[in-house]
């Protein structure tokens, strides 16, 4: 394949981020996703065995090889107070932050 990233997508997509890059930051980012999109393709062309499982992660977990899930036990923290401590705003032992503006996308 020899799809690209153009650098009229790259800006959509940019914008649809939010993020603010200068001329240069900007078409060293599109070059190095064009790098990776180059690799994927690469490796999409790699003839496997059809006799291979698919594997998540590089791992292929048979039902009888999977480990077992680590019990889910809570253990309760040694100094809480000193930890609550370090942050900028508590309130009834409960961190509090700042409410995130959301803008609505077009």
């Amino acid at each position: 394949m020899t799809e690209e990233i153009s650098q009229a997508l790259f800006a959509k997509m940019v914008g649809l981020a939010a993020f603010a890059f200068d001329p240069e930051e900007a078409e060293y980012l599109r070059g190095e996703l064009n790098n990776q999109l180059k690799a994927i393709h690469q490796l999409e062309r790699a003839a496997l065995d059809q006799e291979v499982p698919l594997a998540s992660r590089g791992v292929t977990y048979t039902p009888e090889s999977r480990p077992p899930l680590r019990p889910d036990i809570w253990e309760a923290c040694e100094n809480p107070e000193e930890i609550l401590a370090q942050a900028p705003h508590v309130e009834e032992g409960y961190l509090v932050v700042p409410d995130i503006p959301h803008t609505e996308l077009e």
